[in-house]
């Protein structure tokens, strides 16, 4: 871990394309300004676990073969006596 020690005003870049910026401070808090490119997301640590902890049911779902949509799509035939 990198630790910085930044004043109001000064910022933080990382990589190409990512820049924080400490915009103030009150109390024991501090409010960053984060640039981005839209394509990448930006979260706080408890939405980003929320976010993670949603997918998890998502991704353990079974895979259902195309063959039995196929059969559900195709009309029934019924015999007529």
């Amino acid at each position: 871990m990198l630790v910085l020690t930044r004043r109001r005003g000064e910022g933080v870049t990382i990589g190409p394309d990512i820049r924080v910026i400490v915009l103030g401070m009150k109390g024991g808090q501090v409010r960053l300004g984060i640039e981005a490119p839209h394509k990448i997301e930006v979260h706080r640590d408890e939405v980003y676990a929320r976010i993670q902890d949603e997918n998890q049911p998502a991704s353990k779902t079974q895979v259902i073969p195309l063959d039995a949509f196929r059969q559900l799509a195709q009309p029934k035939r019924r015999i007529v006596p």
